[in-house]
């Protein structure tokens, strides 16, 4: 299965799919979260939620 029909399945709330995605995006997620090298948990949190709003708002141009 293609990105686009992960996304697809995702943004019908297919939670498989949105699970898919984030453990896709995970290393960049964790890598944005440290700060002064340092995990921080709740930016993690808020960067995974941004991801979830993505996966809603995402629209393909045509």
């Amino acid at each position: 299965m293609n990105f686009e029909e992960i996304l697809y399945r995702a943004q019908q709330g297919d939670e498989t799919a949105i699970n898919q995605i984030v453990e896709m995006y995970r290393p960049l997620l964790i890598k944005s979260a440290l700060v002064n090298g340092r995990f921080d948990e709740d930016l993690f949190q808020e960067l995974v939620v941004e991801t979830l709003k993505c996966i809603q708002y995402y629209r393909e141009r045509k």
